[in-house]
């Protein structure tokens, strides 16, 4: 072999190793210039982060201030830590609503969060791709309604006028209150939330599933292992992160179970049964005016729910999981 082939062989193993690998002598700057168009395609996503999303934090300011519109949030007075009082003394309405919040996060946590991962399991099951996608398409669709359109369907099938209530009146048969009955709303709402998001929540799942190595499944058949036993030591392993990682961040959102689709019902219902943490703020701050009040509320739902996460994620780690992050990256 030539010195030239030898020389050309070294440079290409020397290219391959490097392969996939960031080059330690770049400067910061010369990775930043590499990076440019990169970086200014993030802009706007960054921007909109900031400006909607980190910027009005620092309106959690109108929780210490006895905060009304036309003093603005500068000139507003100090008051402490009175606006918590809602809070520290138990308020009737308070109350409630942080009840009714946790029982309809603690429903939705044991009963709706599985529903995604069962259909996917099913879909995943599905021999023909035609029909899988298929299926996919149809259940995707309610996520894509607005709570608006959602609420009116399920009045015109399920309320007392509505469809189903017309037609068992046509044959002589019992009608049903379902609709505006107190004692149903948590039901009614639960069942709305499994057929809006169940089938859009498979998509990550799916995903999860989609990348386990078919020799695997073909290893345990091979050994005498039928689906069940496919299913619980080969699928669940490879998507049991995905689903910690997701538990972990419905825990931070445990206090907040939907304004849009509950404001929408309250009228019928009333606020005892109907009343949580997010229509309350609305109804005491914008309604009632007591701004400060309010927004100590939101405050302090915000710290419950990193506490959560966070604590969610210590648990994760000492499983052996990875949680949301990990300290050892």
């Amino acid at each position: 072999m030539s010195a030239e082939a030898q020389v050309s062989q070294k440079e290409q193993g020397r290219k391959a190793k490097s392969n996939g690998r960031p080059d330690q002598r770049l400067s910061n700057f010369q990775r930043f210039w590499r990076d440019r168009w990169l970086l200014v395609m993030v802009v706007p996503g960054v921007a909109v982060l900031m400006v909607f999303h980190y910027i009005p934090l620092l309106g959690n300011v109108i929780a210490f201030k006895d905060y009304q519109p036309w003093y603005g949030i500068l000139e507003a007075p100090w008051v402490g830590i009175e606006n918590f009082s809602v809070i520290f003394t138990g308020d009737r309405y308070f109350v409630n609503a942080l009840v009714n919040t946790l029982i309809i996060s603690l429903v939705q946590i044991v009963i709706v969060f599985p529903l995604p991962i069962a259909l996917a399991l099913l879909l995943n099951s599905l021999l023909g791709e035609r029909l899988k996608r298929l299926a996919q398409s149809i259940l995707y669709l309610p996520h894509f309604m607005s709570w608006v359109i959602v609420v009116a369907i399920f009045q015109h099938m399920l309320g007392n006028a509505g469809l189903i209530n017309s037609w068992l009146r046509s044959i002589e048969m019992p009608t049903f209150q379902l609709i505006g009955s107190p004692e149903l709303f948590i039901p009614l709402i639960t069942s709305q939330v499994i057929w809006k998001d169940t089938g859009w929540g498979t998509i990550i799942f799916l995903a999860a599933m989609s990348r386990v190595d078919l020799d695997l499944y073909e290893a345990v058949a091979v050994d005498g292992g039928g689906r069940w036993r496919q299913l619980w030591h080969i699928t669940l392993p490879a998507i049991r992160p995905v689903i910690i990682l997701l538990l972990i961040l419905r825990l931070g959102d445990v206090l907040t179970v939907g304004f849009e689709q509950i404001f929408l019902q309250q009228g019928p219902v009333g606020l005892d049964a109907s009343e949580v943490l997010d229509t309350y703020v609305y109804n005491r701050g914008i309604v009632g005016g007591n701004w400060g009040a309010s927004a100590a509320v939101g405050l302090v739902k915000g710290l419950i729910g990193t506490v959560l996460v966070l604590g969610a994620n210590k648990v994760a780690h000492l499983f052996g999981e990875r949680g949301i992050y990990s300290t050892k990256d």
